[in-house]
């Protein structure tokens, strides 16, 4: 079967299944009911932090807990334990996460090839939002998170998430904060894939570890020492 042949079989189709609506008829003419519960029961904060770190340990993430005093003393444990040399870093990522640090910090730029993303050793950034019920981390591209292509390109991903304000419990819970014109990430473990002969393989579309780190207090506070 041809690819035009398909393309009208598949038009054919929608225009029989709109032949009923009126032309004047628009989407928003008919809201659609969202009466669905919004979460799978309830929880207390902490439960809801939890909750997140168990589905990103299930989905083979490397979870880390800590306050904002210690974080910046974590990350530079955890790039000198890869024995990293260089780290790329959004815009808008504050100074004093990786003030501990003695790796070279590369800052994001659209002339950034991906070759040159390639070679450097791993990517810090923080989130958006973070979804407890499904282990997710949502990413839209706002100050200290960049681009996609840093957070898809290196092989190590260090994702920062606040734990007083950016983890939600649900799906939808998420949906309702984020902005749908935004270039949204949705990052759920490290990148895998078992397509050929259901084999899991790591870091096919993305990075191959990702680590995070669950913050308690405000790390967005902290400024690099004079």
């Amino acid at each position: 079967m041809s690819t035009n042949t398909s393309r009208e079989r598949v038009l054919a189709r929608i225009r029989r299944a709109l032949s009923d609506v009126p032309r004047h008829e628009r989407p928003g003419d008919h809201p659609v009911p969202r009466d669905y519960l919004l979460t799978h029961g309830e929880r207390t904060p902490q439960e809801s932090v939890t909750l997140l770190a168990e589905n990103l340990t299930d989905y083979r993430a490397t979870v880390h807990r800590t306050d904002a005093a210690r974080l910046p003393a974590l990350l530079a444990e955890l790039l000198d334990r890869r024995g990293h040399r260089r780290a790329v870093v959004p815009h808008g990522l504050p100074q004093g996460w990786l003030a501990q640090t003695s790796v070279e910090l590369v800052p994001d730029s659209p002339s950034l090839t991906p070759r040159e993303l390639d070679a450097v050793d791993c990517v810090v950034t923080g989130c958006a939002l973070a979804i407890a019920e499904t282990g997710t981390l949502v990413l839209d591209a706002g100050p200290g998170q960049g681009r996609r292509c840093i957070t898809l390109v290196p092989d190590h991903h260090l994702c920062v998430v606040r734990t007083a304000d950016q983890i939600v419990d649900s799906v939808p819970q998420a949906l309702r904060r984020l902005d749908p014109s935004r270039p949204l990430t949705w990052i759920s473990g490290p990148s895998a894939t078992s397509d050929i002969e259901l084999e899991r393989v790591e870091g096919v579309h993305g990075p191959r570890d990702l680590e995070v780190i669950l913050v308690d207090g405000d790390p967005q506070a902290l400024t690099p020492p004079a």
